[in-house]
């Protein structure tokens, strides 16, 4: 891995600048033939392509932001987790892999901890990835009616796209602590698998938790879908939505 990384002190790797160079053009290569292949005809989509972008931006800026700091280890964000689901629900699946997967190239060039090959596959390639999955309730809506007053009550998609990613993101980042940091878990901690889902799941639960509270309030929710209809093009449901 010399080419790429260098061992340090501490026993993982660091970037060389040929492998910052190397992944940043991995991650823009993937945005670009993954917007190309999305589109059915074939045509460069730059909407899509700046909409992402932005997303991915937030999502970057917003994960250097640390609201709270957790016992265990990691950090609770700024809502980073919620830009990279956005673009899944807004542009489906395809869409939300391939940014997703952008963004876990972007997340190990901007702080690298390596200590070996498949541990950076699982961390920082399928891990965020997943956040992709959202895509899985791409525009779709949850409806529930109460079968007593008999009024239903409609949930974006968001929310359980937006869920179901962080689960997902949480079962690799939790298989990862099993079997790469297992070692590190404290005495008082024999299981590594009890310890890496504490150790994940305290500051991905708390910051899912808060995500998405903030997203169910009204306006937010307003804002959110008036967002959603620019970044399709539903320029009458965005007019309406801003009303």
């Amino acid at each position: 891995m010399s080419f790429l990384a260098t061992l340090n002190e501490e026993g993982s790797y660091d970037l060389t600048t040929a492998g910052y160079v190397i992944f940043i053009v991995i991650m823009i290569a993937v945005l670009l033939l993954g917007t190309f292949l999305i589109n059915k005809n074939h045509k460069f989509d730059a909407k899509k392509l700046a909409f992402s972008a932005i997303a991915i931006a937030l999502a970057t800026v917003t994960s250097n932001i640390k609201l709270v700091h957790m016992p265990f280890g990691g950090s609770v964000t700024l809502l980073s987790m919620l830009f990279v689901t956005l673009i899944g629900y807004w542009f489906g699946l395809a869409a939300g892999l391939t940014s997703a997967f952008a963004y876990g190239i972007l997340q190990l060039v901007m702080g690298p901890y390596i200590i070996s090959i498949p541990q950076l596959l699982i961390d920082y390639i399928f891990a965020f990835t997943s956040l992709g999955l959202s895509g899985l309730f791409h525009m779709k809506k949850m409806i529930f009616v109460n079968e007593k007053t008999g009024k239903s009550h409609t949930i974006s998609g968001l929310i359980p796209g937006y869920t179901v990613a962080v689960l997902a993101r949480l079962f690799f980042s939790t298989l990862s602590g099993v079997i790469f940091f297992g070692t590190y878990a404290p005495e008082n901690f024999p299981n590594p698998t009890v310890y890496s889902l504490i150790y994940n799941g305290s500051y991905m639960g708390l910051e899912a938790i808060l995500t998405l509270i903030i997203i169910s309030i009204p306006p937010v929710a307003a804002a959110l879908n008036h967002v959603k209809n620019l970044a399709v093009g539903n320029t009458a449901n965005s007019a309406a939505s801003a009303n």
